[in-house]
C-alpha cells in the first residue's frame, strides 16, 4: 500500500505526527483489526482450550439468564 502521508514537524525538524487522507486511515485501521483477529485466533489455537459453537453458547447463556 502506498501512503499519501504528510509528516508534521516542529521548528527544529523533529517529526510530530502524520497526516493521512481518511480513506487511507480507514484502510490501515481495517488491516490492523484483521491482524488482531488473526493474532487472537492463533492464540486460541495455541491455548487448546475447549471451544463451544456460537449457537450453543447463546443457548446456554439464555438458559442462565432465565
Amino acid at each position: 500500500m502506498t501512503l499519501n502521508k504528510q509528516v508534521l514537524k516542529d521548528k527544529e525538524g523533529n517529526g510530530l505526527g502524520v497526516f493521512l487522507p481518511m480513506d487511507e486511515y480507514e484502510k490501515i485501521i481495517e488491516q490492523l483489526e484483521e491482524l488482531e483477529d488473526i493474532k487472537s485466533y492463533d492464540e486460541a489455537i495455541k491455548s487448546q482450550e475447549e471451544t463451544v459453537p456460537l449457537r450453543e453458547a447463546i443457548k446456554e447463556r439464555k438458559q442462565q439468564d432465565g
